[in-house]
């Protein structure tokens, strides 16, 4: 794909004001000469250097400054570039990229270092949606998964399928081609066989999105339970800070509250709900409302429950938890709190009945006995915590589809695939079949970058979102 862009752009690519330097980054055919108007280096000048080379020189009156320099197509954007390092303070940079772009630059948009990347043939469309997941990324698994995707891992598998793809479309034209002559060219059963094998492919790479997405923002995990329980307590202690308001007032949480902890590597989204009880209270009303929907959305229940409750409330509260829990889809943890209040006897005698109608439900749970406010049980709940994460996620170092586009793409391909199929059994015309191959191609194409039908309105799209200076 041919680069539509013939100017010279540029932005910070640092956020100036943080940290000890910033760096102002040009791109395009005419920044050696625009960098030279302004920087005027020690030795030489950037239109002179050679490729890879760092130069210190000075912009007058403004800042000391060490210029990079990359020559094309033998740089990140494939275009001559250049990086220009100053001290981190918001004035120089502001006032160094005014004077490079009354030299002739343009402010670049967002992503479009990167777009311009795609664009020369430096990477495809999904190495490029990737940059972005990399800046993002927040815990080890998720930077790994970006970095897979950044290195060209899922665009490998992608051509592994667009091969077949192709190979099968081929025979399917050739057949086209020599229509009046009655010859097959595909064996039917053997393209059968075929179609089965990368159908199978383009499905676990679709299921995969799930795991993905857990892996990028997080996996959800609902705190829920009575009022009073402890469960602002419990989120004060997972997060090792005071992040919830505590109080002996029943209904003091009202709405849910989100915070994030990472455990082993893995992104965790807690959600502190407000307490089930009866209540006439109209806003407590649809904070309680707002607690089952969270609850309905999380991969991991935590019901949290008051261990010094009497009997019949400690069942009735569990019954009312997981009588809303999906079993099969989401994973529950009851916790006995305020264990340190009661005597070890009275505790076990409570876990034991709780226990018992466990088992007479036939769901699996784990039972924990703790105390918040003490942290007793901190350690198993966290364990517990990642055993339920290394279900959900068996393998982090797997190719996971972590995008909506390449997702929806996946999907189409699958329709696609699945019609061909159903061609290829009922011993359909070529011609219909081909038409099913070729669509199922042109998903895959689109997740590359081969084959967008309105280029300029899909790349802005998709760079839209990208850092200004990527």
């Amino acid at each position: 794909m041919k680069n539509l862009y013939s100017d010279t752009i540029v932005a910070p690519a640092t956020t100036p004001g943080t940290g000890a330097i910033s760096i102002v980054r040009l791109s395009g055919p005419d920044c050696f000469r625009i960098v030279d108007s302004v920087v005027q280096l020690k030795h030489g000048n950037v239109s002179g250097a050679e490729a890879y080379t760092i130069h210190y020189g000075e912009v007058q009156d403004l800042d000391q400054v060490l210029v990079s320099v990359f020559r094309g197509p033998h740089s990140y954007t494939g275009e001559d570039s250049v990086e220009i390092s100053t001290h981190a303070s918001a004035y120089i940079v502001n006032e160094l990229v005014s004077l490079l772009l009354k030299a002739g630059a343009r402010f670049a948009q967002p992503g479009e270092f990167t777009r311009r990347a795609f664009l020369n043939g430096k990477m495809d469309l999904a190495q490029a949606e990737a940059v972005a997941d990399v800046i993002s990324s927040t815990t080890s698994a998720s930077h790994r998964v970006a970095m897979n995707q950044l290195k060209g891992v899922f665009s490998q598998e992608l051509a592994t399928l667009r091969a077949s793809l192709l190979e099968m479309a081929s025979l399917l034209e050739l057949e086209l081609d020599f229509s009046e002559e009655d010859v097959e060219f595909a064996n039917r059963e053997q393209l059968l066989s075929l179609v089965e094998e990368t159908l199978s492919h383009v499905q676990i790479l679709a299921s995969s999105f799930h795991q993905g997405n857990l892996i990028k923002h997080g996996v959800p995990v609902a705190i829920v339970g009575p009022a009073n329980a402890g469960k602002s307590t419990l989120l004060n202690a997972l997060l090792g800070e005071e992040r919830a308001i505590v109080s002996d007032i029943p209904g003091t949480t009202r709405d849910t509250i989100e915070e994030t902890l990472n455990l082993g590597g893995i992104l965790f989204r807690f959600m502190d709900t407000a307490g089930i009880r009866e209540s006439s209270d109209t806003i407590e009303k649809i904070g309680i409302d707002r607690t089952f929907r969270k609850l309905s959305t999380a991969e991991i229940v935590l019901a949290l429950l008051d261990v010094t409750s009497n009997e019949n409330d400690l069942l009735n509260n569990f019954k009312e938890i997981a009588s809303r829990v999906n079993f099969e889809h989401q994973k529950l943890i009851l916790l006995m709190n305020k264990v340190d209040l009661l005597t070890e006897n009275v505790v076990n005698k409570n876990v034991t009945n709780i226990n018992n109608y466990v088992l007479s439900i036939g769901k699996k749970c784990v039972v924990i006995s703790m105390s918040a406010k003490s942290q007793k049980g901190l350690n198993s709940l966290k364990n517990e915590l990642l055993k339920a994460e290394s279900a959900l996620i068996p393998n982090a170092n797997s190719t996971f589809v972590t995008n909506v586009r390449h997702y929806e793409a996946l999907l189409q391909t699958s329709d696609a695939l699945l019609n061909v199929r159903t061609s290829l059994s009922r011993n359909l015309p070529t011609d219909l079949v081909a038409e099913d191959m070729y669509a199922a191609l042109s998903s895959i194409n689109s997740i590359l970058g081969n084959d967008l039908l309105d280029p300029e309105l899909i790349l802005h799209k998709i760079f839209q979102n990208h850092c200004i200076g990527k």
